[in-house]
């Protein structure tokens, strides 16, 4: 075959498979009409008629929460896991997305495997995607142990297309009194040992939490591992009354909808709300037009946005390159955009003024939107507030901060790989 015919023959498979994925895209109703949420009067975070109004309007199951213990990188991560483990006599459930072999993953197994044989009753529920580089033997040997492991969304010829539906959401809870929630998966990636170029942990944070919160996230749990296969306890023993404690919070879930998005809900109320301040850190950055609207006109009344995202040192190039495809319109608008510089940003946390933090496992995108089981936990208290504030000055501190010249004179093999990446941004 001459080389025009080879180039010929690749050009032709390569417009095959571009049409086989929007016609995917197509079916699954991808291209339908996305709702924008309209809003007037939109509340201070400080006023008491904000919480009644996102609870209802983004379907939020209102608590109280009471904030323990805030975790910076993997080793007080990974510590602040291990030792709540180790803590537990009665229950261990734990769900999350990504998992790889390594040291962090054989310390968890060894620390869930030694308190299943004490009789802890430990229950995992474990996305398949987000776990396929994980050996069978692995699972066996939790099982071995007494742990219960169920995987979320396996392949299945009865709905092919529904492999694409992951559950994202991270939440470790012990005996239903202390609840681990954040952004970090099991993996060695996060203390450096991947290839996005560095070599300085991922920046990431959890936070602990206790109180009334914990029964809500218990039924978080049970609805996942229901459908599974698990069975569900609903026993006095994990549904616990709590005395009143802590501060107003809820639990913002999402789960697949292609039209309707409690998340999004979520987020562009709590952009609106902002009067004097808007940092958020989502390394998947590739905001829907409503939302980059609501940021738009949140820099144009005043307010201080800035974002926080993944730079060069990244795991997901094509989802980087297709992110700055968008930040035209916020730069010119006077949005900061901070690209993290020592390695991969993994962090996902919005802060409204000074008491406002909304953190879990939603990227600011449309797969978090609209395709993934997520949940983030929402919660009004100053002193996370100020720890969540500290993490961000210092990651500001050493992030390239992003200018209108710099994203104007992108090369032109970036705009194109981006501009590309925008065709399939719903399933990045």
């Amino acid at each position: 075959m001459t080389p025009d015919g080879v180039l010929g023959w690749i050009v032709a498979v390569l417009l095959v498979l571009l049409a086989a994925a929007i016609l995917i895209l197509y079916f699954r109703g991808s291209f339908r009409r996305k709702i924008s949420y309209p809003m007037q009067n939109v509340p201070r975070v400080d006023e008491p008629n904000f919480f009644l109004a996102i609870a209802g309007f983004s379907s939020s199951l209102p608590t109280q929460a009471h904030p323990t213990g805030f975790f910076v990188e993997a080793d007080e991560i990974y510590a602040a896991r291990l030792e709540a483990i180790q803590s537990a006599q009665r229950t261990i459930h734990f769900e999350t997305f990504y998992m790889t072999p390594g040291q962090r993953a054989d310390d968890f197994a060894i620390a869930l495997g030694g308190r299943a044989q004490a009789g802890v009753a430990v229950q995992l529920v474990v996305d398949h995607h987000g776990s396929s580089s994980m050996p069978k033997k692995y699972w066996k040997s939790l099982e071995a142990a007494g742990v219960e492991v169920h995987f979320f969304s396996p392949f299945t010829w009865r709905a092919p297309l529904d492999y694409n539906t992951r559950t994202h959401r991270k939440l470790l809870l012990i005996d239903s009194n202390v609840a681990l929630i954040g952004g970090a998966g099991v993996s060695d990636e996060w203390d450096g040992k991947s290839d996005t170029g560095g070599t300085a942990p991922w920046r990431d944070f959890e936070v602990r939490y206790e109180g009334a919160i914990l029964s809500t996230l218990e039924g978080v749990f049970m609805e996942n591992w229901t459908t599974v296969g698990g069975t569900a306890d609903l026993s006095l023993q994990v549904f616990q009354p709590a005395p009143p404690k802590g501060q107003t919070a809820f639990v913002t879930m999402g789960t697949f909808s292609p039209e309707n998005s409690a998340l999004h809900i979520l987020f562009q109320t709590s952009i609106q709300a902002a009067r004097q301040r808007l940092w958020i850190s989502s390394p998947y950055l590739v905001p829907d037009k409503y939302t980059r609207k609501v940021l738009v006109e949140a820099s144009k009344a005043g307010v201080d946005v800035r974002i926080l995202t993944m730079g060069v040192r990244n795991d997901k190039a094509y989802v980087y390159y297709t992110a700055r495809e968008l930040y035209g319109d916020l730069l010119e608008a006077g949005v900061k955009i901070y690209e993290y510089a020592p390695n991969m940003l993994h962090a996902k946390v919005v802060l409204v003024d000074d008491s406002w933090v909304s953190h879990g496992s939603t990227n600011l995108d449309e797969r978090s939107f609209f395709l993934n089981d997520e949940m983030n936990v929402s919660v009004s208290d100053r002193h996370l507030a100020q720890q969540v504030e500290s993490f961000l000055l210092d990651s500001f501190a050493n992030s390239t901060l992003i200018t209108l010249k710099d994203w104007q004179d992108r090369p032109l093999l970036e705009q194109i790989r981006g501009k590309f990446g925008l065709i399939f941004r719903q399933l990045l």
